[in-house]
Formats: C-alpha cells, structure tokens, sequence
C-alpha cells in the first residue's frame, strides 16, 4: 500500500489503501450478509482453499496456503497487503475469548507503527463490530505480533480511530516458535473504546508489508472462540 487515507480492513484489514468511500461500500456489504453458525466456531483455516474466508486484497497480495497436515495457513507477502475474512455473529456474553496460535518468522526493521508508513504487521487478527446503517461506526480490534511497540501496548491505528491494535507479541523473541494465545475480546474493547460490546460480526487475519515494502512470513493456527 502506497499510503492512502481512511483504511479500516472491514473485517479487519485497516491497514490496506481503501479510501473512505471504499470503506463505506465495504462496510454495506457486510452490513448485508449475516451469517450466523455455531457459537464459537469458524471454518478451516487450513483446509485446501480455506472455504468460508474471503480474500480482500489491497495493495498486492500476500499469498496464503494452507498446510492441512500441519493444521496451519501459511502467510507470505512481499511488499503487499491481502487478508482473508469471515463473517460471523458471535455472541460475547457465552464466548468472549478469542483463541488462536501463530508463529512468525521475521519482524521488520525500522518501522514506527504508530506512523502511516509503518503500519505493517508480520502477523495481526482482527475482530469487528460493525455499525448497522451508521457504516462509519464500524470498529475493529486488532491483535498484532509488533516489530517494535512494546508487548501489552495499545493504540489507536494510524489511519483510523475506529480501529485499535493491541500488541500481543512483540520483537524477535520468540521467532520460529508456534504460540497459543488466548484473549478476553469483551474486556479487550473496553480498554480501547470504553463500552461494553455484545456481538462481534467478522474476525480476519492479515499479513502485510505494502507500507515498508519488506517480507514477511507467518503461520496461523485455527481460531476460535471459548466460554473460557
């Protein structure tokens, strides 16, 4: 991504050139699907062709390829920005953790993420709550494996307000290691926009590097979602 205004990946993608009418458009599409299943589950990430997630690309397109023996998606991009996205209604108040594994390769030098240029994010998983009619109020949190932001921060991203990363990971510390992770999305939302939220509407994930045109490659475990 070439840096452009007002992105917010819908389900998730923020950071990815879509100016604000994009968005918009984005955002009423959403607003048309509804697709509801089972509390807590999301189709295979890992399954050939990860049916059920759709692709977004934005600034090129990170190649993703499941590795079904490995019960993984492999991500890889160079200089580019493409995610894949669910939609789901997942009730917070009967499963409110998000759980999922990942495992990075690299981190990027000499990014500043809370900067346009340096939005990028070896790894990152979005959650989204979107806003009905009022489509500007849709909202994303995102969980990131950070280059430099400090483990435990957060922050408002650096194109939009609506959308806050939370740094889960950070650094080269633990490259090459596959980690579970597990987070409290209700109490997470809080934090980064003081309400209360019952229902997120999509989840995504991303890897992207079209801001600092470097490489990247990361692997997600299946995410879902846990009464605990």
């Amino acid at each position: 991504m070439r840096v452009r205004d007002g992105r917010i990946f819908l389900p998730v993608l923020q950071n990815a050139g879509m100016g604000p009418r994009a968005f918009l458009l984005l955002a009423a599409a959403f607003a048309m699907l509804a697709c509801a299943v089972g509390a807590g589950v999301l189709p295979s990430l890992y399954a050939p062709g990860h049916p059920g997630w759709k692709e977004k690309e934005f600034a090129g397109r990170t190649v993703y390829t499941p590795l079904p023996e490995e019960k993984l998606l492999l991500a890889e991009s160079d200089g580019a920005a493409s995610g894949l996205f669910f939609e789901q209604a997942v009730d917070l108040r009967v499963t409110p953790w998000l759980n999922w594994s990942w495992k990075v390769e690299n981190v990027l030098e000499g990014v500043n993420e809370r900067e346009k240029a340096g939005d990028d994010y070896a790894a990152r998983i979005y959650v989204v709550a979107k806003g009905g009619l009022a489509f500007w109020k849709t909202r994303a949190l995102s969980y990131v494996w950070a280059s430099q932001e400090p483990e435990g921060s957060m922050w408002a991203n650096a194109f939009t307000s609506n959308a806050h990363m939370i740094a889960v990971r950070s650094g080269s510390d633990k490259l090459g290691e596959l980690i579970q992770e597990k987070r409290n999305v209700r109490e997470d939302w809080m934090r980064a926009f003081g309400e209360d939220i019952e229902t997120l509407d999509a989840v995504a994930i991303m890897t992207d590097t079209d801001n600092s045109g470097q490489r990247a490659r990361a692997w997600y475990g299946q995410p879902w979602f846990s009464e605990q």
